[in-house]
C-alpha cells in the first residue's frame, strides 16, 4: 500500500539520468537497472501475483462450493480472500511496473484510483480481522450466546462494514486531496512530476491515517485475542479437569471447544502474520513526514511490497493449520468438485 513516498521520490541514485517521458517538460526521472535485474524482479514479482491469486482464489472456492463450510467465520475468511484476491489481479502488476521501471504511465486519475483501491483494501483487510476476532471471542469466551449474536444479520453488518468504510475513507482522502491539505505547495514544488504516482501525506494527515488504518485497529485485535488466549487457557484446565469423570456429552464439549480454540488460534497467526508485514511500513509512514521525508523512496518501495506478501501469506496459514483447507485443494485439484453433489462432501468431523 502506497501510502507516502516523500520528496526525495524523484532522487533516487541513477546510473545514469533518464525520464519516464523524454519529450515532456517536468516530466519524472526513471529508474535504470540492468535488463537482468528487470528481469529477476519481474519474475519474482509475478510468481508472487501468481501465488497470491492462485491461494485465494483456492480458498474463495473451497468456502463458496462446500455447504459445510457455510459458517459465520468462514464467510469473513471468504471475504478476505476476496480482499487478497483482487490484491493480486488489480494492485499488485501495477505496482511491479512501477517498482521496477519508477514510472507510472497510466496518467493521474488512474494512479488515484490505484491508490485509492490500494489504502481500501489493505485497510479492508485488517477491518475483516477484527471482525473475525469479534466473532471468534463470542465463540470461544461467551458460546452460549454465540448464535443469538452472530447471525447472518451481524455478518452483513460486519462485511458491509468492511468495505464501505474503508472505501469512504481511502477514496474520500485521496479524490478530496486531504493528504496534501496545507503542503501543496510544498508538493507542487518538490513531488509532482509526470510519470508518477506518489501518494504525499501531511504530518497531520500521516498520523490520521495511519491510526485508523493501521494501528488503533491492530491495537484492538491484540487485545481481543489476549483475551481469548487467557479464557480458552482457563477453559483447557476445566476441561482437563473433566475428562477425569468423561462421558460422551462432556466429550463431545470437549471436543467442539477444542475445536473454536484451535481455530482462534490459527485465525490469531493470521493477524500476527498481517501485523508483522505491515508494521515497518506504518512505522515508516507515519515517521517520514517529521523527518523531512528523507526516507529513501526505494525502502518506502520495499516495505509496502513487504505488506503485500501478506496477502500472499494468508492461504499458506489456512494449509497449513485447516484440515478442511487441505482436503478441499486435493477434491478441486483432482477435478472431484465437478463431481454430481460434491458440495455435500463433508471435510471434517462435526
Amino acid at each position: 500500500m502506497n501510502f507516502s513516498i516523500g520528496s526525495n521520490y524523484n532522487s533516487a541514485s541513477l546510473t545514469e539520468k533518464q525520464f519516464c517521458f523524454e519529450s515532456l517538460s517536468g516530466s519524472c526521472e526513471k529508474l535504470v537497472r540492468p535488463l537482468s535485474i528487470q528481469f529477476l524482479m519481474f519474475l519474482f514479482m509475478g510468481f508472487t501475483i501468481l501465488i497470491t491469486m492462485s491461494g485465494n482464489l483456492l480458498v474463495i472456492t473451497s468456502i463458496a462450493h462446500f455447504k459445510q463450510l457455510h459458517t459465520s467465520t468462514n464467510y469473513l475468511i471468504l471475504s478476505l480472500a476476496v480482499c487478497d484476491f483482487l490484491m493480486g489481479l488489480f494492485l499488485m502488476p501495477g505496482s511491479a511496473v512501477r517498482s521496477v521501471l519508477g514510472c507510472w504511465y497510466l496518467g493521474d486519475f488512474m494512479c488515484k484510483i490505484h491508490t485509492s483501491t490500494d489504502i481500501m483494501l489493505s485497510t479492508s483487510s485488517i477491518f475483516h480481522l477484527s471482525f473475525i476476532s469479534i466473532d471468534r471471542y463470542f465463540a470461544v469466551c461467551n458460546p452460549l450466546m454465540y448464535r443469538s449474536i452472530i447471525n447472518s444479520v451481524t455478518i452483513i453488518i460486519m462485511l458491509t462494514t468492511s468495505w464501505l468504510v474503508p472505501a469512504i475513507f481511502a477514496y474520500g482522502m485521496i479524490f478530496s486531496e486531504l493528504n496534501i491539505r496545507g503542503i501543496e505547495d510544498f508538493f507542487e514544488a518538490h513531488v509532482k512530476c509526470v510519470g508518477g504516482c506518489p501518494v504525499f501525506f501531511s504530518q497531520v494527515s500521516a498520523a490520521v491515517s495511519a491510526i485508523f488504518s493501521f494501528f488503533l485497529p491492530g491495537l484492538i485485535l491484540l487485545c481481543i485475542y489476549l483475551k481469548i488466549y487467557l479464557v480458552a487457557r482457563r477453559q483447557a484446565r476445566s476441561i482437563k479437569q473433566l475428562t477425569k469423570q468423561l462421558d460422551k456429552d462432556a466429550a463431545n464439549e470437549s471436543r467442539l471447544s477444542r475445536q473454536e480454540r484451535k481455530g482462534a488460534k490459527t485465525l490469531a497467526i493470521v493477524v500476527g502474520v498481517f501485523l508483522a508485514s505491515w508494521m515497518p511500513f506504518f512505522l515508516c509512514h507515519i515517521i517520514d513526514p517529521f523527518i523531512g521525508y528523507s526516507l529513501p523512496p526505494l525502502l518506502f518501495d520495499a516495505l509496502f511490497w513487504f505488506g503485500y506478501f501478506n496477502s500472499t501469506f494468508n492461504p499458506v496459514v489456512y494449509a497449513f493449520f485447516y484440515s478442511w483447507f487441505r482436503k478441499g485443494l486435493k477434491i478441486i485439484i483432482y477435478g472431484e468438485i465437478f463431481h454430481t453433489n460434491s458440495c455435500q462432501m463433508r471435510l471434517y468431523v462435526e
